[in-house]
């Protein structure tokens, strides 16, 4: 089968999602289009140009047996611009949807982007969300924007993308399950990334943190927990990893600072197998996300044999029992002294069991439902 792959803002997420669906599904023929993950507002609203006339017009103007798109392809402009691929059977895949996206407080609030994920899922056959609750903000995202309108509005928009979503998650790779079962020797002490100069016993709590070090991933929220820790004398050294950038929250700095006789790790991990390394011997994957549509950092810690502690909202009480959500930040203070106490009695924390959001598992998934469409 002969697949087109468009992905218009190819963040490291998307990046990870698309190669992990052409290598599943190998006896096929890909060919991917991609556009880099910078200038947000022109990318979403300019990929239909970019992609529509130049060379690669003529990419599209080929034959394809099936079209693969993420949310942010302008795709109702796409199929205007380039009418030869009207007709061929089109998935797209929401990693995020505009509507339930924080905003800051500094940034340019307009329509536009909540309207392209209107006009794409309208273009597209076959609606694939990573979760229910990626689906379900759209949905209802949708019927609000709507009403906002004042005239004009046709009837049944939000029953025709319902009646043709689906739930399915990005699959984690093989090698996160195959890496939680190795066993390879490790100390702190002689890791490359490790900063912190003293010793580390039994009786410490490892946590681990990780995301892009921007807004809407919570650092006022972690900065509130680690003090919360501190106060009640917890015994604690933390991973504070991920991607730092030059208008970074303020409060990085401030955790940084504050919390210097803390940090084990800090910064971004170039190497992968360091990264799952540091997250098999943590005891606590934290997450502080304001949004969060799958998490795939803290699926990918829990595989590994971290204890997940996450926000009681969003994506996560689709996956994780009450046992590892916290409703606040003294909750989430409260559930980590705990398991504290739990690792000096020499208890074992409790683990989460993923092996359902193994690619093994899901990517059979994605084979027939593409069939399905390509067949129908």
């Amino acid at each position: 089968m002969k697949v087109l792959l468009l992905s218009a803002y190819d963040a490291d997420s998307h990046k990870r999602w698309r190669k992990g669906l052409a290598a599943a599904f190998s006896d096929w023929q890909w060919t991917v289009l991609t556009l880099p993950p910078r200038y947000f507002s022109w990318r979403i609203r300019g990929n239909s140009l970019s992609w529509g006339r130049g060379e690669t017009a003529q990419i599209l103007k080929q034959r394809w047996d099936l079209i693969v798109t993420t949310s942010m392809t302008d795709l109702s402009a796409l199929r205007g611009l380039v009418p030869e691929i009207v007709r061929v059977p089109t998935v797209v895949y929401f990693h995020e949807n505009q509507f339930a996206y924080p905003v800051s407080s500094d940034a340019f609030r307009s329509v536009e982007p909540q309207l392209l994920n209107i006009y794409t899922a309208l273009s597209g056959d076959l609606v694939l969300f990573n979760s229910e609750y990626n689906r379900s903000t759209l949905l209802g995202g949708v019927k609000k924007l709507l009403k906002r309108f004042p005239d004009c509005v046709p009837p049944g928009i939000c029953e025709e993308i319902e009646e043709k979503s689906r739930v399915l998650p990005v699959p984690i790779e093989d090698i996160v399950f195959d890496s939680a079962k190795t066993e390879e020797a490790f100390s702190w002490n002689s890791c490359a990334e490790s900063i912190y100069g003293g010793e580390i016993g039994q009786d410490t709590l490892i946590i681990s943190w990780a995301a892009r070090w921007e807004y809407d991933k919570g650092a006022d929220r972690l900065l509130d927990i680690l003090r919360g820790l501190k106060a009640r004398n917890v015994k604690f050294l933390v991973n504070l990893m991920g991607q730092s950038f030059r208008n970074s929250p303020a409060e990085f700095a401030q955790i940084q600072e504050e919390f210097a006789d803390h940090l084990l790790v800090l910064g971004y991990l170039e190497s992968a197998k360091d990264y799952r390394q540091v997250l098999r011997h943590s005891h606590i994957f934290l997450s502080t996300a304001y949004h969060e549509f799958q998490g795939l950092a803290v699926m990918e810690a829990a595989i590994l044999g971290a204890t997940p502690l996450v926000p009681d909202e969003q994506c996560y009480p689709e996956i994780y029992s009450e046992n590892f959500c916290y409703s606040n930040c003294n909750d989430a203070v409260k559930k980590l002294e705990s398991m504290f106490l739990s690792i000096l009695s020499g208890s074992k924390l409790k683990k989460v069991d993923l092996s359902n959001f193994s690619g093994k598992v899901i990517w059979a998934e994605y084979r027939k439902q593409f069939l399905n469409l390509v067949q129908s």
